[in-house]
């Protein structure tokens, strides 16, 4: 019997015992192995009898008191800034160790871009400006985006955006049906949620810019029953598991826990799926899932092009999340920064464009704060369906997170990733080949799905 989890890459002692035990019938026993985060004592750190550098043992989730949230940094910025928090994206001492939020916010300088999104980024542009080849772009098999609520004009508001960029459009006049090509709904419990218009304008952005990038693939929506993590994990696993689904964008996070680990670290795999997740719109923020080691963390941008789109420079978007996690240990496809990165598991991984000022244009006519039909958005739940887009369109694949991230860090300061080399994101400084503010960097092309 072998674990099917990360948490094999970082217990040894575990991996050693538990054939033995198993074919004892000893597996709770064992569980509870000192070092191996079942409850026994823990030391700081170890290396691995195959030399890997030092890391954390698995977090233990005890019950301790959770931090104060401090006002994100957007939510202050907002008035000198011209851009709107909506208050899905703002996370509450209530939502902490509880529920998930949004991470977009909007452009208040140029709410209305006309057709064709002219004060925003058009999928074209983006395509351009991260070398992945002339649009439309390809794309095969699904892409699954997980949120919560209910979106009611998810079928009429998707069409809209794809007929004003020429892309496929979904045919079918019902979006819950399972022979749909583009797009299709999928209730997790099977019942309808409550709408929510901040949730709807998550999933604007993620479906319609998830289908920007690889117009070939089929888009799932996937609705979870409120922002509870509990149904937004069992939403993953209905995601995970639909016909022909190779990456799961999901666009949400809360404040990290060291349950969170334990609980649902789990439910972020899956054999053949990549599973991505947007770092969060507060700097130097810390969020679960994307310090999860079973995903890929995706942090944002600001992006600057010329007037033909051809990329020109990027630097860290100040609001972004990033930074180490105070209880997931270091992944073996970090081992190679261990001397930045330390014990533990750092984010990000990647970046894409998130800066609301260079946003992109997204359509969405279910009233909301003020804002119906055309905008332009921001945050890393931009930049999160983005590079899983990217990814699909590049027809690689890929056996797990794990698997994309190793070959994702292999690239790293070469011409397949645009290197950004300024700005910052509270304390973390942009740098290359790899920092916490930048990851790797930017898409530069379809090399090894990028």
């Amino acid at each position: 019997m072998k674990l099917k989890h990360s948490r094999e890459l970082h217990c040894p002692r575990l991996n050693r015992i538990l054939p033995i035990a198993t074919s004892l019938g000893l597996l709770a026993i064992v569980l509870l192995a000192p070092g191996c985060g079942g409850g026994g004592s823990h030391s700081a750190a170890y290396t691995t009898s195959g030399g890997r550098p030092p890391y954390a043992t698995d977090p233990v989730c005890n019950a301790v008191a959770l931090p104060a949230v401090s006002i994100p940094s957007l939510q202050v910025a907002a008035q000198t800034r011209n851009v709107f928090v909506p208050p899905t994206s703002r996370e509450t001492q209530e939502d902490l160790g509880y529920r998930v939020h949004t991470n977009h916010v909007i452009s208040l300088g140029s709410v209305s871009p006309a057709l064709g999104g002219a004060n925003g980024y058009a999928p074209a542009k983006i395509a351009q400006a991260y070398g992945v080849g002339s649009y439309p772009l390809g794309g095969s098999g699904a892409i699954a985006i997980v949120d919560a609520y209910n979106y009611p004009t998810a079928l009429a508001d998707f069409n809209t955006f794809a007929s004003s960029f020429g892309l496929p459009t979904e045919p079918s006049t019902n979006i819950l049906a399972s022979t749909n090509q583009v797009l299709q709904m999928v209730y997790a419990t099977g019942k309808q949620p409550v709408n929510n218009g901040g949730w709807s304008q998550e999933m604007a952005i993620d479906i319609e810019w998830a289908h920007a990038m690889a117009p070939g693939a089929k888009i799932y929506l996937v609705e979870a029953a409120t922002s509870s993590f509990s149904d937004i994990v069992a939403a993953i696993r209905v995601a995970k598991a639909l016909p022909g689904v190779k990456q799961v964008s999901t666009s949400f996070g809360g404040t990290e826990t060291s349950c969170y680990y334990v609980n649902y670290d789990a439910a972020f795999t899956q054999p053949g799926v990549v599973f991505f997740s947007a770092s969060g719109d507060s700097a130097a923020a810390r969020l679960y899932p994307a310090l999860s080691s079973n995903v890929v963390s995706v942090g944002g941008t600001t992006l600057a092009t010329d007037t033909l789109g051809a990329w020109v420079s990027e630097s860290v978007w100040a609001d972004m999340g990033c930074g180490p996690s105070a209880h997931e240990p270091r992944p073996v496809f970090q081992d190679g920064y261990y001397s930045k990165i330390g014990l533990y598991r750092g984010g990000v991984d990647i970046c894409a464009v998130a800066d609301p000022n260079t946003g992109v244009a997204v359509y969405d006519s279910y009233a909301y704060q003020g804002f119906q039909g055309w905008f332009v958005a921001g945050g890393t739940s931009v930049a999160c369906p983005i590079v899983a887009g990217i990814v699909n369109a590049s027809g690689k694949a890929f056996s797990s997170s794990q698997d994309f991230n190793k070959k994702l860090y292999s690239l790293a300061g070469s011409s397949s990733v645009h290197a950004i080399t300024s700005g910052s994101a509270g304390p973390y400084k942009a740098g290359s080949p790899w920092s916490f503010a930048t990851g790797v960097g930017t898409p530069n092309g379809l090399a090894a799905g990028l």
